[in-house]
């Protein structure tokens, strides 16, 4: 068995051995990028006894309007969906902290990108998962040449297969160039997002990330971020971001379920801040961290126990 990945994953209907889901090369989405995906976070309790899956029910709300979007739809309602990934989480057992990767895709063999013609399957794995971008040492990231997808493109608050070629784009550019990521800019010249996490910075206090009509994807995390500060009596606002603004910034970081929260110590070769982590960004760090290991009742909502 592969140990990239757990050892069952749910594909056609059912729980098998996750080196036997495979697909056919003639596969539409495989062609075409016509599907939608979603990324969960589970993560070991500090007992070290269960898992708390993050914000879970969220995750596949976001992930049926990234479907809606298409204007297709699977056999399973949020609660299914829920239920069929608890039961695949507690089946692979697994034993650090991991990640779920729920795949919606057109399984025709249709030679056309013609939505209308087009049924979707589902299908989940998991891997192990810790750290996607560091977040103990400061990024490095450079703004990309590659523009951001716009909304009368290819929606960037649905998480579309074929859509993350853009992201592919800027991330591979930035790493050649030796930065750890990305940020695309939107049509009219502000920043959008890191290549596959929502961008903030502060500034004078106060935490700012680009509006969801930025091109941006709605993420959970980013949700979480907002909520969270406001709890801390941090203010915040949702706007368009220049890209010099962001040179003169007196923190930045990175969030999404793979990113978490990765603070950025320079942009484009600029320091931010002080290079060193902020005050705002480490109090909304710390308290991240202590509600995915369930240390904070206020927060346990947001957990589903394995």
């Amino acid at each position: 068995m592969n140990e990239i990945f757990l050892p069952f994953a749910f594909f056609r209907g059912k729980i098998i051995p996750a080196e036997l889901a495979k697909v056919s090369i003639m596969t539409n989405a495989l062609q075409y990028g016509t599907g939608v995906f979603g990324g969960i976070r589970g993560y070991q309790a500090n007992n070290k006894k269960t898992f708390h899956l993050f914000r879970l029910s969220d995750h596949y709300q976001r992930f049926l309007s990234s479907l809606k979007i298409l204007n297709a739809k699977i056999p399973y309602n949020r609660e299914k969906l829920v239920g069929l990934t608890l039961e695949l989480a507690a089946r692979n057992n697994s034993k650090t902290d991991f990640y779920i990767r729920p795949l919606a895709y057109a399984s025709n063999y249709e030679l056309s990108p013609d939505l209308s013609l087009l049924t979707f399957d589902f299908a989940i794995y998991m891997i192990p998962l810790g750290e996607y971008l560091p977040i103990h040492k400061g990024l490095k990231i450079a703004v990309s040449s590659w523009m951001r997808i716009n909304d009368n493109m290819i929606p960037s608050r649905a998480k579309i297969t074929g859509g993350y070629i853009n992201s592919a784009l800027a991330k591979g550019d930035a790493a050649r160039m030796g930065f750890d990521d990305a940020l695309l800019l939107t049509s009219d010249g502000h920043i959008a997002e890191g290549s596959a996490a929502n961008f903030f910075i502060v500034r004078d206090g106060v935490l700012i990330t680009s509006p969801r009509n930025a091109d941006v994807l709605e993420g959970i995390t980013r949700r979480t971020i907002l909520q969270l500060a406001q709890d801390l009596g941090i203010p915040t606002q949702e706007r368009m971001i220049d890209r010099t603004e962001c040179y003169i910034a007196d923190e930045a970081f990175l969030s999404g379920t793979g990113a978490q929260l990765a603070w950025i110590a320079e942009i484009d070769g600029r320091i931010i801040g002080n290079g060193k982590i902020g005050e705002i960004s480490a109090r909304l760090q710390k308290l991240f961290f202590s509600i995915v290991r369930g240390n904070e009742r206020k927060y346990t909502s947001w957990l589903t126990k394995v």
